[in-house]
């Protein structure tokens, strides 16, 4: 796991608002030199809820833009990722998160690491509950899904088919 130095300012690097559009792929260029490119090595993020959103802007610039997945699998990839950050966010008190991202012949994988060593625990769902349904769309968006216990924390993964 990358110091907290690595992450220091990490959400001030990425502007809301970049002023002049952009051709998307230079865009992505960007994003990927000011935070990190996860299929290359693992980008640490700081424990803060917007690492969801930057989380969620690398997975999708790699996935549709990089790879040329289908939109609905970005979509269901930038979901879950989302969710797995915000819970590392939420439940294990870490100083940033590694997000790591790999494909191979017919597969993706997203893996999110953090020093817990809590494992996540998939719950029963309600049609009203408001929270809790992290893992429930992780285990059902995902074709599998699970966790690598580390020396030092874990890394919860999910993986899904490629359908190009």
């Amino acid at each position: 796991m990358a110091g907290q130095g690595d992450v220091a300012g990490v959400t001030e690097r990425v502007p809301e608002d970049p002023g002049e559009p952009l051709a998307e792929s230079e865009r992505v260029s960007r994003l990927l030199d000011r935070i990190g490119d996860p299929t290359v090595r693992e980008v640490p993020l700081p424990n803060l809820p917007e690492s969801a959103r930057l989380a969620r802007q690398l997975t999708g610039s790699v996935l549709q833009l990089r790879w040329a997945l289908p939109a609905h699998l970005t979509e269901h990839a930038v979901l879950l990722v989302s969710e797995l950050v915000g819970n590392a966010v939420r439940h294990t008190g870490a100083h940033t998160i590694g997000l790591r991202m790999l494909r191979r012949t017919g597969w993706i994988r997203v893996e999110v690491r953090d020093p817990s060593r809590g494992l996540p625990c998939l719950l029963p769902v309600g049609d009203l509950d408001t929270s809790g349904r992290g893992l429930f769309l992780v285990d059902t968006l995902s074709d599998r899904w699970g966790v690598d216990l580390l020396p030092r924390g874990k890394t919860t993964w999910f993986e899904m088919r490629r359908t190009d």
